[in-house]
């Protein structure tokens, strides 16, 4: 009888350390999402309850009124987010931005949710982030921004996403225990708005050594930057061993198999990436060293990007080669971590794939198990791999919208296309169809867009038609019920959002200019819509009276694309007068151009977003004494300009229509080539290539001192009122704007 009173005291200590295991677990989503509320709408938190679902297997949230109470429940915090930024969207007419300064105004009183609502996630992954986003959007960010950001992601349901940041900490320690020394590492790696290009196998050695400053604080931001994602039940994607490392670790392994790869991009020989093959012993001890190294800092979810080719190319295009380096890497990965799934990007079956053939896809991405691996369509908006390649033949992908190169300022999407899309996948993209993603390189112009595509995740009524979510998003970006606003935004959908994004989509004022073909390789300022649709939108747009925060954005971006749209037409008026030998109308379109380009770079000034002083302002702040600020602003600037050295291949790929950037950069550039042609024709010789390389020579020098003698200083805080720029600007355009043919 005493055994059994012993084993019934025990069955229920088990079951109140259950039942206090799930309080804690209740309490810590409560928590988190209390957090949130309190970040966000501190006035208003009192107003909302946060109850937690039983657990059914599926992310869920369910919206009421009770009583004064806004009452939101959900499976776990993530649901609860989605859950309440349902409600400030469709209910309230709010937007959260994704910046900490994107602010918005809360009604008075809070609308009642007359209809309890429940709505189920379609999908169980929701990734988020691209490599290049940590070098064209994050690398300057501080825990200030990561926080806000990780509400946002929260706030769109986002699970999955890319956790790349300080894992030069992690490499730090590894290649120093391996040997190496001190300056040999941190010259291998390049400046912080480089990084992504290192991470993924690109380059090496360019604009080193990083400071130590910069290890060491990037290791205590990931370290918040997962805890916070967790707390949202966000599974972070860390990274792992992908065969990089530095050329002198040949030095102590002289007889590992290690490589030197192609070089990338025009970059030099000198800056080509090493890669250790996956068949030499040497890689399953650098990933368990690395592994075991990020665990014990960072945690992990056993989630782990590996990419080996992007954009390079395979040391062999044998399909026996691919499938054994593949399966080889996996089983280093689950060496350290027995729980590990490969995560990898498919962005080369789509930019080689000419050569990523299905006969190399398939042992490539099937040579282990496929419930250890997760693919990410990359760039679905205008290829769909999983359609080539047998649904991945069985292995599980996430169907992701890119939407951005570089974060060029440049308005496209393709909502309608988008829209069909992503409801053939769910009908047809196969049981292995796993998840919705964005793979975004840089948060652009158009962040209305990435929203909609996570909105595509969960079951939202409002998706099944268009033209209602039309409304809402005019109703969100204006702050209010406005028929002006929504005409507005239904001509944008109908008329401009309607071609997806491309590389080098920029404004010709971001070109380096020249007559006839663009001499640079990213240059493509082509529109597919008539400006006067710009022009009409953004006068309903005036007409609307807006509150928020998105609408003043939404002005000056729609206005400064129809500026740049316009500016391309005096160009070609330009041209024809310098064919004519028109000098005078030479003169007046020269004026002309360099006016628009003040007047934009003025609208500009009014939006953080737009501040190349801000971008400038935020890289100074890591450093800890003048020099390493002065690093810092250095690589922040040749990011967004040259990219490397000076008249590379990447040249602008980056461009961005910034306060600042158009003034002292771009319209200098311009100047100068007006400089020549006139010098050319004083001459009575034609601007020929002869001329333009000696424009060339003087530009790109031009170019190189703005990035490397940090040429100029910039407001790196808004200055004037959006609206009222834009409608003197409108006020000053508009006949000429009429005046000109549509756009093609």
């Amino acid at each position: 009888m005493k055994k059994y009173r012993i084993l019934l005291i025990l069955i229920l200590g088990s079951i109140a350390l259950c039942l206090d295991a799930a309080t804690k677990n209740t309490q810590k989503d409560i928590i988190a999402i209390k957090g949130l509320a309190h970040r966000l709408i501190p006035e208003q938190e009192k107003s909302f309850v946060f109850k937690l679902l039983t657990d059914t297997g599926k992310d869920q949230f369910q919206l009421e009124s009770i009583g004064s109470k806004i009452v939101i429940s959900g499976n776990n915090a993530n649901s609860m987010a989605v859950g309440l930024n349902h409600y400030l969207k469709y209910y309230c007419h709010v937007e959260v931005g994704w910046y900490l300064y994107d602010t918005f105004k809360m009604p008075e009183k809070l609308p009642v949710i007359k209809v309890p609502v429940t709505i189920d996630a379609r999908c169980k992954d929701r990734f988020f982030l691209n490599y290049c986003t940590f070098g064209y959007t994050m690398p300057w960010w501080k825990w200030n921004e990561w926080e806000h950001f990780i509400d946002w992601m929260a706030l769109n349901g986002i699970n999955l996403p890319l956790a790349i940041t300080g894992q030069e900490s992690i490499w730090y320690q590894v290649w120093t225990e391996l040997g190496l020394t001190d300056n040999e590492v941190r010259s291998y790696f390049t400046g912080p708005a480089h990084l992504p290009w290192h991470r993924m196998l690109n380059i090496d050695y360019w604009q080193g050594p990083l400071p130590h400053s910069w290890l060491n604080s990037q290791l205590k931001l990931q370290q918040q930057i997962v805890a916070r994602e967790r707390e949202f039940n966000m599974r972070p994607v860390l990274p792992a061993f992908a065969g990089h490392v530095p050329q002198e670790l040949k030095r102590i392994y002289p007889n590992a198999k290690i490589t030197k790869l192609g070089a990338w991009a025009g970059f030099p020989d000198e800056n080509a990436c090493s890669f250790l093959d996956p068949m030499d012993s040497l890689f399953v001890k650098i990933q368990k060293k690395f592994l075991d190294t990020e665990i014990k800092l960072y945690g992990t979810d056993h989630i782990y990007g590996i990419d080996l080719f992007n954009e390079l190319t395979p040391p062999s295009w044998e399909p026996e080669y691919l499938q054994r380096v593949s399966r080889q890497v996996y089983e280093a990965l689950e060496q350290a971590d027995s729980k590990a799934v490969w995560l990898q990007m498919t962005w080369l079956f789509y930019n080689e794939r000419d050569d990523w053939t299905n006969d190399r896809v398939k042992p490539y991405v099937t040579a282990f198990p496929a419930d250890r691996s997760l693919l990410l369509d990359y760039y679905c908006e205008r290829q769909e791999v999983w359609q080539r390649t047998e649904k991945y033949f069985g292995v599980p992908y996430i169907w992701c919208y890119l939407g951005n190169f570089g974060g060029n300022t440049m308005l496209a999407g393709n909502i309608d296309e988008v829209n069909k899309r992503l409801e053939n996948t769910f009908i047809n993209g196969g049981d292995n169809f796993a998840g919705i993603g964005s793979t975004l390189e840089g948060f652009d112009c158009n962040p209305f867009i990435y929203e909609y595509v996570f909105e595509k995740a969960w079951n939202f009524d409002i998706h099944k038609h268009i033209s209602q979510w039309v409304e809402a998003l005019a109703d969100q970006r204006v702050g209010k019920i406005d028929i002006n606003g929504r005409k507005a935004w239904k001509l944008l959908i109908d008329s401009v959002y309607t071609a997806s994004s491309t590389p080098g989509q920029c404004p010709l004022i971001n070109i380096r200019p020249t007559f006839g073909k663009y001499k640079t390789y990213y240059a493509n300022p082509h529109i597919k819509y008539d400006n006067k649709n710009l022009l009409d939108a953004i006068e309903l747009l005036l007409a609307a009276n807006g509150t928020s925060h998105a609408y003043f954005f939404d002005v000056a971006n729609i206005t400064r694309q129809l500026l740049s749209n316009y500016y391309q037409q005096v160009f070609k008026d330009y041209e024809k007068a310098y064919n004519d030998r028109d000098r005078q109308s030479m003169k007046a379109k020269e004026k002309e151009m360099i006016d628009i380009m003040d007047d934009i770079d003025r609208l500009l000034a009014s939006q953080s977003a737009f501040l190349v002083g801000k971008w400038i302002s935020d890289a100074r702040s890591w450093g800890v004494n003048h020099a390493e600020s002065n690093y810092f602003e250095s690589n922040a600037r040749n990011l967004i300009t040259t990219w490397g050295d000076k008249d590379m291949l990447l040249n602008d790929y980056a461009s961005r229509t910034w306060a600042g950037l158009t003034k002292t950069f771009y319209a200098e550039r311009w100047k100068m080539f007006f400089t020549a042609v006139d010098s050319a024709l004083n001459r009575n010789e034609t601007f020929d290539d002869e001329h333009y390389n000696a424009y060339k020579a003087k530009v790109t020098l031009f170019e190189k001192d703005w990035w490397e003698k940090r040429m100029h200083t910039f407001n790196s805080n808004p200055v004037g009122d959006s609206k009222i720029i834009a409608k003197e600007l409108l006020e000053k355009y508009k006949a000429h704007i009429l005046g000109k043919s549509t756009i093609r």
